[in-house]
């Protein structure tokens, strides 16, 4: 089964990791730096650690890895990422894990999170699934900006009927995106064109293209198009650069 992506909010529930566990839900869950762990020395005992004094006792700097999370708007989410097996119930079942994750900056800052997983779990799938989160929260943010959260009803019908139509409204959105992925209106200037790939169409974009086009007609649609055109190519060589200065600098 696929990893439950990580989540903030019910990070501390113990309650929550029990049930998973219970209903076989494999999870990475992020825990705060104090969250007490188990784990085995190299002299070979037992110990109840604090999560944030872990690394200090096991990890070299040859445990880290430099992954990257998810693709975001100015490329790779590039983390440095360690793992380290921890004892459930004081019994290494070679399933539970504590992850780590240090920050590229100067101050390397570090966040840590607790995974549930079937044994032979490696550390990029822990990583992926940490990622995954972010396209919920896309998701969410997307649906917001079409009104997802913008209803005052006093039924669950209308609640209904206001959700399906936002969640219609961005299953429209997101066909276009993939459907026409190159939908643009491409300039002579050669310095409006970016240095790398061009970013794929996003549902923001979409939204504010059509906007635009039909709220009202505007008076020029292939104005409309090279507006979101040069929009696409400032992001996409914003990305590129800032992509390119993190790889020198790492």
């Amino acid at each position: 089964r696929k990893i439950v992506g990580s989540v903030d909010v019910y990070k501390e529930d113990l309650d929550l990791r029990t049930w998973c566990e219970q209903q076989q839900y494999p999870y990475v869950l992020a825990v705060p730096c104090d969250e007490p762990v188990g784990i085995v020395t190299r002299d070979g005992r037992s110990r109840r650690v604090l999560a944030s004094e872990v690394e200090a006792l096991l990890l070299g700097e040859q445990d880290w890895q430099r992954l990257s999370m998810s693709e975001g708007t100015k490329g790779p989410r590039l983390f440095d990422w360690a793992v380290v097996p921890i004892l459930h119930h004081w019994q290494d079942d070679g399933q539970h894990w504590l992850l780590l994750r240090r920050c590229l900056s100067p101050e390397q800052q570090k966040t840590y999170y607790l995974v549930s997983a079937p044994a032979g779990t490696t550390l990029p799938q822990m990583v992926r699934a940490i990622g995954a989160r972010w396209h919920i929260e896309e998701d969410f943010e997307n649906g917001k900006d079409l009104g997802l959260d913008h209803y005052e009803v006093r039924s669950s019908l209308g609640w209904y009927r206001h959700i399906t139509l936002v969640m219609l409204a961005q299953a429209f959105l997101t066909g276009i995106c993939a459907q026409s992925p190159s939908l643009a209106v491409p300039t002579s200037d050669p310095d409006a064109s970016p240095p790398g790939p061009l970013l794929p169409l996003t549902t923001p974009e979409v939204r504010h293209v059509l906007g635009r086009l039909l709220w009202p007609p505007a008076s020029s649609g292939r104005l409309v198009l090279a507006w979101s055109w040069w929009r696409r190519c400032h992001r996409s060589r914003a990305c590129f650069f800032h992509t390119k200065r993190r790889l020198e600098a790492g």
